[in-house]
């Protein structure tokens, strides 16, 4: 799939799936992209970063965000310094991801590790200049941002965060901690393994029965259409929802993925609330 064709689906046909060239790129020392809806909101900051204006090397070249995957640490270091100076967050949270489905809040008391824990797979805060920021090379980063309550999340969300439902356990997470109303949220689903390329060999013994209805052709799943549906099932408007649209199989040249290279880095989606 090449960036200029158009994604097509037949679910949720009404939600925007964007090409490249639908994103609102910015271009500052990082290239990054953004989305159009969250993007017009004043108090939220948000990117989703490419591989590149890093300073790794080899497989993980060059902006990767994990030391998991062996890179150098003070590289990676660097690395995420670039992204949080990028943001103009005052700190920059993250979390060992675990491919589970518990959603992390970081209120203002909360102290921000440098060594990117706790283990989870979604971060919540509402404290302005904190950024959240999720490592990913073909799970979906998932930006959730309430402009009521001015509460955001940020959501690492694998095939095994679709069959947890994590997306729908973190907006529940929302309402409970923060009292925000679903139906006011924000929901957008980052570059990531897209239905062309989403091929799931054995899926009936780990698939839930309800995701049939988002396959594709033989062992191929839309988990874009699962995400929606997902956030929906938990109360966020469809209008509310945006998917990048992007395939980061198809476009390992912008972002790394696991399923293309194997050994390779971890791109960064990132959030966070702007300080009065």
């Amino acid at each position: 799939m090449r960036s200029s064709d158009p994604p097509s689906s037949p679910f949720f046909p009404s939600i925007p799936r964007y090409t490249l060239s639908g994103l609102v790129r910015q271009d500052d020392e990082l290239l990054h992209f953004r989305f159009p809806k969250l993007s017009a909101s004043k108090n939220l900051v948000h990117a989703v970063f490419t591989r590149h204006g890093g300073v790794s090397g080899g497989p993980f070249a060059s902006l990767n965000v994990a030391s998991s995957v062996d890179d150098f640490p003070a590289l990676v270091q660097e690395n995420l310094a670039r992204i949080q100076g990028s943001l103009g967050a005052e700190e920059l949270a993250q979390a060992k991801q675990i491919h589970g489905d518990d959603a992390v809040v970081l209120k203002r008391d909360y102290l921000v590790s440098a060594d990117g824990s706790p283990s989870a797979d979604a971060l919540i805060t509402n404290v302005p200049g904190r950024g959240l920021l999720v490592k990913l090379a073909d799970c979906q980063g998932v930006i959730l941002y309430d402009p009521e309550k001015n509460v955001i999340a940020v959501v690492h969300s694998g095939w095994r965060g679709n069959v947890q439902n994590i997306l729908g356990k973190t907006v529940n997470r929302m309402e409970k901690e923060f009292s925000c109303r679903p139906a006011a949220i924000l929901a957008a689903i980052g570059p990531s393994l897209g239905p062309c390329c989403g091929e799931f060999r054995g899926h009936e013994h780990y698939f839930p029965e309800n995701f049939r209805r988002f396959q594709v052709r033989e062992n191929y799943f839309d988990l874009w259409a699962v995400s929606c549906w997902q956030l929906m099932e938990a109360g966020v408007v469809g209008d509310h929802v945006e998917i990048a649209g992007v395939c980061t199989r198809c476009r390992a040249d912008l972002f790394y993925s696991y399923r293309k290279e194997g050994k390779t880095g971890r791109f960064a989606v990132a959030a966070m609330l702007r300080k009065p």
